[in-house]
């Protein structure tokens, strides 16, 4: 193999994005105070370059840019070049990004910021082209001038520097005055959703369209919770064309990121781990509502194309694939009519093409995105096309390389494991509930600092690293309590009580509410945000409100019942202002705000049956917080939930203890008459 011509700092890094820019011309180093010393002995500004390894503009700026010599000598000459992958380092995107969207209104990425050794930015934006053009200055032109500006004017650079930082701080340390919540934010954020709507493709707003699976979520709970037949209507269209369309791979498996027309027809190819877990879960509990077998089939192929392409030899999961391969976007899933015939020979390629909207003059750039647009018999069963399909999945194997993030993040494993549960539990089937129990075995051994007890961010190649952040902790607790919610096994509670209170201890705001996004102990930054919105994926803190809320329900401990409340009280004036921003904090409230139930089961077998298990499943969305308590776990359930010591275990079968909405029925023994009260 050929030497490299080029190789900085990076490669020494373990992100796969990373490693890409380690032979780059410009001198990268990693984040680190390396970096900023230098910064500092030479009197250079800093150039920050955010990004992540399946983003296609990303590869777009660096093989413009960050491949060119000529980029390089300015870069090197004026700068100290900093590259951050942003899915290692949410922390320090979150703080950017937020001084980008502040700037500019909006973010993405590459996120591209130039700022002091001091760490504050004094110029903030997105892709930027090599050389200037139709208006917008490009990458030359700006490090050109910002030097220039440097040498001759420091001190204003300085002072922009000093603003930026002060209105980011301004408004993180901002006061929320408190709002009182009741289920008027619910009708507004499902009235919001309405106005929104497309009543022809599904989905919201206008393109580019992302699936946002917990604006999902939230409807189905709000379909069920009101008994509102259009947000389940809006809910089942946009799930059933969002599968037509060509997001969804109809020959893998799995959803890309989203879509870049109106029709879910045109896909952004990259795959996330992200996306699919929770789409799958979107999926499960539509299926779980209408019983619709397409939704069934839909999770199963997601979730089986996880386990197959973006797993890990020890259960891990890795962080997704790129979009480009061999530097065309889209490559690996497009398919020409010839291609096609080739593969399938004339009579099977024909059938195919028309089934999948295949044509000659092609959908993307001349070649095709198979889906199902146009095809009105999409939900049948079709077994030939099921065979063609596994050939050509053979075929594009073979016939591409595609770029796989193979990095393990706590945080979006722990997605993954939830997402795995709930197969589990709605599904029946032990594979998925064994595949969650591997993955949730190797984060316990690979990404946990053993001395410590603290969590680790992310694994590669046998090394972990970083320290972990709130979405690794609150999205690895809700897996745990996912874990328990389908075994009723006490350690995966225990261990899920444990971590909470290092979450509490390291993230929690005691005076205002809310949760940091990073440690207070971690490496200390220009901003702490709280960020609470949920997006692609819900926020570190709706996933904490949901666990605050379920532990105090299932160990009647009320310090957990305290936090609750006071999570509740910081959120509740973003709740008000903008309900339908906070879609996983509404789906958590609804638990709240409407009716709920409680049950504890005491058996007097040593195990739960078959049989009982079988029933919570079915009911876990009547019955969220229940307990099982055995003749084996007797003594270590009450370590964890002690008032189960109050509940004696009977002679023989097993006796039920149901509450309503803060009032318990007499205990019953008999499942039917427990289920007639639920």
């Amino acid at each position: 193999m050929a030497a490299k011509e080029y190789t900085n700092q990076l490669i020494h890094e373990k992100s796969p994005y990373l490693l890409q820019h380690a032979h780059n011309p410009v001198n990268w180093f990693p984040w680190g105070e390396a970096a900023f010393q230098k910064a500092k002995e030479e009197n250079k500004p800093v150039f920050l370059s955010i990004g992540y390894s399946t983003c296609h503009w990303c590869h777009v700026m660096a093989h413009e840019s960050f491949e060119s010599l000529q980029v390089a000598e300015l870069l090197n000459r004026d700068y100290i070049s900093i590259k951050v992958d942003r899915e290692e380092r949410p922390d320090i995107d979150a703080v950017y990004m937020s001084v980008c969207v502040a700037f500019h209104g909006a973010g993405g990425w590459p996120l591209t910021a130039i700022m002091t050794p001091e760490q504050k930015p004094f110029w903030v934006g997105t892709y930027l082209p090599k050389a200037s053009q139709y208006g917008h200055m490009g990458l030359l032109d700006l490090l050109t001038s910002i030097s220039q500006l440097w040498k001759t004017d420091q001190e204003k650079l300085i002072e922009s520097g000093e603003n930026a930082v002060q209105q980011l701080q301004q408004q993180e340390t901002k006061k929320r005055p408190a709002a009182e919540l009741n289920t008027e934010v619910f009708i507004r954020a499902f009235q919001w959703f309405q106005q929104i709507y497309d009543p022809d493709w599904g989905g919201f707003g206008a393109a580019p369209k992302f699936p946002t699976p917990f604006n999902l979520l939230f409807l189905l709970r709000y379909s069920t919770a009101e008994h509102e037949e259009n947000a389940l209507k809006m809910v089942q269209h946009t799930l059933d064309q969002m599968y037509r369309g060509g997001i969804y791979d109809h020959i893998g498996g799995g959803f890309s990121r989203y879509s870049t027309d109106e029709k879910w027809l045109i896909p952004h190819f990259e795959k996330t781990l992200y996306d699919n877990a929770l789409l799958s879960q979107v999926y499960l509990e539509a299926y779980e509502k209408t019983s619709d077998p397409l939704y069934r089939n839909v999770a199963k192929e997601v979730l089986n194309y996880v386990l197959r392409e973006l797993t890990d030899e020890q259960s891990g999961f890795y962080c997704g694939q790129d979009a480009d391969s061999d530097g065309e976007e889209g490559k690996y899933y497009l398919f020409t009519p010839n291609e096609i015939n080739t593969v399938l020979g004339k009579e099977k390629s024909t059938q195919f093409c028309k089934w999948f909207g295949i044509t000659e003059t092609g959908n993307f750039e001349g070649k095709n995105v198979p889906n199902l647009i146009a095809n009105s018999r999409y939900a049948e069963e079709n077994e030939q096309m099921e065979a063609d399909c596994k050939l050509l999945y053979d075929y594009r194997l073979k016939r591409t390389k595609l770029h796989k993030d193979d990095k393990v993040l706590t945080a979006w494993n722990a997605l993954m494991i939830s997402a795995l549960a709930d197969a589990f539990v709605i599904l029946q089937e032990p594979s998925y509930l064994k595949a969650a129990q591997d993955a949730q075995q190797f984060l316990s051994e690979s990404l946990v600092n053993h001395q410590t007890g603290r969590l680790y961010r992310r694994w590669r190649k046998g090394e972990a690293g970083i320290a972990a952040q709130l979405d690794d902790y609150a999205f690895y607790i809700f897996a745990l309590l996912k874990l328990y919610q389908a075994t009723f096994e006490v350690l995966y509670l225990k261990e899920a009580v444990q971590y909470s209170k290092q979450m509490v201890n390291l993230f929690f705001d005691n005076e205002e509410g809310g949760f940091y996004s990073y440690a207070k102990d971690s490496e200390s930054l220009i901003g702490r945000p709280k960020e609470i919105y949920d997006g692609a994926i819900p926020s570190g803190n709706s996933a904490a409100l949901a666990i605050l809320l379920w532990l105090f329900n299932l160990t009647g401990d009320v310090t957990w019942q305290q936090l609750f409340e006071k999570q509740s009280i910081f959120y509740s004036s973003d709740l008000s202002d903008f309900p339908a921003g906070n879609c996983a904090a509404l789906c958590v409230l609804t638990k709240v705000l409407y009716p709920s139930q409680e049950l504890i089961c005491v058996t007097s077998d040593h195990q739960a049956s078959s049989e009982l298990l079988s029933f919570l499943h079915r009911y876990q969305k009547q019955l969220p917080f229940s307990i099982i308590k055995t003749r084996a776990n007797q003594q270590e359930l009450m370590d964890v939930v002690p008032y189960t010591e109050n509940y004696p275990i009977p002679a023989e079968g097993t006796t039920f203890y149901l509450c309503k909405n803060g009032k318990c029925s007499a205990p019953v023994t008999d499942l039917r008459i427990l289920q007639q009260m639920i």
